[in-house]
């Protein structure tokens, strides 16, 4: 539905922003696809007005507009994927304000609810980890599409808040009173909310009095120009739009500022690695669970050790790309971590270790060799064609780490053979020369074997 037709009210959908982990699953969803493919154009359809957090324009701290949208907004949409706590913490609130119209949903992969949403009707969609099929989108759409009419259009409207179900005789609060005491209490309390923001009186002119999600477009539009100075400034400036709280950092923002700070190579390629150690630092890399954390965090001291070669930098990255492997079969990091084995074997003088380092190397790459084969087999090109750059993207990064897990385990033909097609079918340029640089290191560190050194 355009913005220029009439909506019948207002949804606003709960839920997480960007990449998100899922940690009973193991599995990374894009919940950005799932909301702009999905959940919007079906919001859309039942005639409402559709929001997410993101997309609000303001120029202070996001709560003040967030819990105006709980409390006013006609229907809610919570999307609990992933187990994100701050969606299930404004599904809460949206309980405790309102007895009605509120749906929630998530994808089927989640294997558990907490005891209190158990008691809530959660309807499901089928989500593939960084895509959704287009039969899956045109599924659900229909589903919540049809959710959403019935429960807005019902006289009288059934309870589907918990809340109110239990405590029967609850009075919801009068949403004019509620509205004007918060704004009131935000008006007359300048400090209060300059204690909440990470600059006090930020103002519109400040963050620009935009979006969330339009920051992070702008984002995207450095950084297919090359802009990487730009796109690091945006980053932070969202990043402050946060909050200055570590508790309110949000992982994805984090990662891709550490990304774009040791790729920019600015002031220096070194200074522009240690300050992404100390971003990623926020996301407590020596604990976390996150593979795309543990991923950058083994990336970063990778290129440190290359610079700046040191058996405890190199020992940090093996340890990150390890956990990051180990934690559920993620072929970047074993590949990599596979990768620095061999190069940990060839900088040791002690034997014993470098043998164990080798042989291990090459279990490790038959793991991901069986990981990527089966990834290969499982995922056929879609057929939606706005789905496709996306999936050759990462196609291609599946292919060339195949191709590199059977270079190490000496089959340099058939290594060639699927190499030569990744290279060829790579959607952008510089994929090919990122694969090619390490294949060059690697074939020097497989011809110092140190299996010569075991006996016949």
């Amino acid at each position: 539905m355009a913005e220029t037709e009439n909506y019948k009210g207002t949804c606003f959908v709960v839920m997480g922003f960007g990449k998100k982990t899922d940690f009973e699953s193991g599995r990374t969803l894009d919940l950005d696809k799932s909301y702009r493919n999905m959940i919007k154009p079906a919001v859309e359809a039942a005639g409402l007005k559709c929001i997410r957090a993101d997309e609000i324009v303001h120029s202070g701290i996001i709560d003040v507009p967030m819990y105006e949208q709980l409390l006013n907004a006609d229907v809610v949409v919570a999307d609990l994927s992933t187990s994100n706590k701050n969606a299930f913490y404004e599904l809460g609130v949206r309980h405790a304000l309102c007895p009605f119209t509120t749906v929630v949903i998530c994808e089927d992969g989640v294997k558990s609810f907490p005891f209190d949403v158990n008691h809530v009707s959660v309807r499901k969609y089928h989500h593939l980890g960084e895509d959704i099929g287009f039969e899956d989108v045109m599924k659900f759409r229909e589903v919540l599409t049809k959710a959403i009419t019935e429960i807005f259009n019902k006289v009288p409207r059934d309870k589907d808040s918990p809340v109110y179900t239990f405590l029967n005789n609850l009075t919801p609060p009068a949403r004019t009173e509620v509205k004007a005491a918060i704004q009131e209490q935000v008006a007359g309390d300048d400090n209060a909310v300059a204690s909440l923001a990470e600059k006090p009186a930020e103002s519109a002119e400040a963050n620009g009095g935009i979006s969330h999600s339009t920051l992070m477009q702008w984002v995207d539009d450095a950084l297919k120009e090359g802009d990487w100075v730009q796109a690091k400034s945006l980053l932070n400036k969202a990043r402050k739009m946060q909050g200055a709280s570590k508790q309110a950092e949000d992982p994805y923002i984090v990662q891709r500022l550490a990304l774009i700070t040791y790729k920019s190579k600015q002031p220096s390629e070194k200074q522009a690695l240690e300050e992404a150690e100390k971003i990623l630092l926020a996301l407590n890399p020596a604990t976390s669970n996150d593979t795309e954390t543990l991923g950058l965090w083994g990336a970063v001291h990778k290129r440190l050790y290359e610079i700046t070669p040191n058996a405890e930098i190199l020992n940090e990255a093996v340890r990150a790309y390890e956990r990051g492997f180990y934690l559920r079969n993620d072929y970047y990091n074993g590949i990599n971590f596979a990768y620095l084995l061999n190069v940990r074997a060839a900088d040791t003088n002690d034997h014993a270790e470098a043998i164990a380092d080798f042989v291990q190397a090459r279990r490790v790459r038959t793991e991901v060799k069986a990981i990527c084969e089966k990834w290969m087999i499982e995922n056929p090109p879609p057929q939606k064609a706005e789905q496709l750059n996306e999936y050759w993207k990462t196609r291609y990064w599946v292919q060339a780490t195949l191709g590199e897990a059977i270079f190490g385990l000496n089959n340099g033909d058939a290594a060639k053979a699927l190499l030569d097609e990744a290279y060829e079918s790579a959607p952008e340029s510089w994929m090919p020369q990122s694969t090619k640089e390490q294949l060059a290191k690697l074939e020097k560190l497989l011809d110092k074997s140190p299996l010569r050194y075991v006996k016949e």
